[in-house]
């Protein structure tokens, strides 16, 4: 049996890449709030299961030369890798802290590869 191998450099298949890591991201936060819900002996495994999936994304990315960069709770400047959606709703003198990521920042050892996607609060 003779498989091809895509090229990890091709850009279709680091885009394809890309979007798998951000999607199977996202997935992990949907799931996390979900579990969330459950009563704590259901939560235990399911976050047992949630763990192992979010390592095994990250270090498949890391194979590859990407990681997932979260900078949820951090204090936000605007040279952040992010793009922060609702910035329009805070004064320029407020304190604000990332209180949310939509998408994560991705990075290579040679820098972004993909901005992310956060919301913002104000710090009380």
């Amino acid at each position: 049996m003779n498989e091809s191998v895509a090229d990890i450099s091709s850009e279709p298949v680091k885009n394809a890449l890309l979007s798998l890591a951000v999607e199977g991201w996202r997935f992990t936060r949907a799931y996390l709030r979900l579990i969330s819900k459950l009563d704590a002996g259901d939560q235990n495994r399911f976050a047992s299961q949630y763990r192992y999936f979010q390592k095994q994304l990250e270090d498949k990315l890391i194979t590859v030369g990407f990681r997932l960069v979260n900078i949820e709770g951090l204090p936000f400047d605007p040279g952040m890798a992010a793009t922060a959606i609702n910035i329009s709703d805070f004064l320029s003198e407020d304190r604000l802290i990332v209180d949310q990521m939509l998408e994560p920042i991705i990075m290579s050892e040679t820098g972004i590869v993909k901005m992310g996607t956060v919301l913002l609060r104000k710090v009380e």
